[in-house]
C-alpha cells in the first residue's frame, strides 16, 4: 500500500513541478522596442509558481521515501 501512495506522490510531484515551471514562464513577458527591452512581471503568479514547485519537491521526497522503505 505504501508503494502505491509513493507512486501517486511522485506523479503529483511531477504535475506540480510542471505547473510551477509553466506558471513561472508565463509570469513575465517582454517587448523589444528600438533596441530597448521592456519587461513586465506578475509577482502574484510568480509566487504561486514557486509554491507549486515547493510542494512538488516535498511530494517527490515523500514519494521516494515511501517507495524506498523496506518491509519490516
Amino acid at each position: 500500500m505504501k508503494k502505491v501512495i509513493g507512486i501517486l506522490l511522485i506523479l503529483v510531484a511531477l504535475f506540480l513541478g510542471y505547473l510551477g515551471i509553466k506558471g513561472l514562464n508565463e509570469s513575465s513577458s517582454s517587448v523589444k522596442i528600438l533596441g530597448i527591452e521592456i519587461t513586465a512581471q506578475d509577482s502574484e503568479s510568480k509566487e504561486k509558481a514557486y509554491i507549486e514547485m515547493g510542494l512538488g519537491v516535498a511530494a517527490l521526497i515523500g514519494g521516494v521515501y515511501l517507495i524506498g522503505q523496506k518491509k519490516g
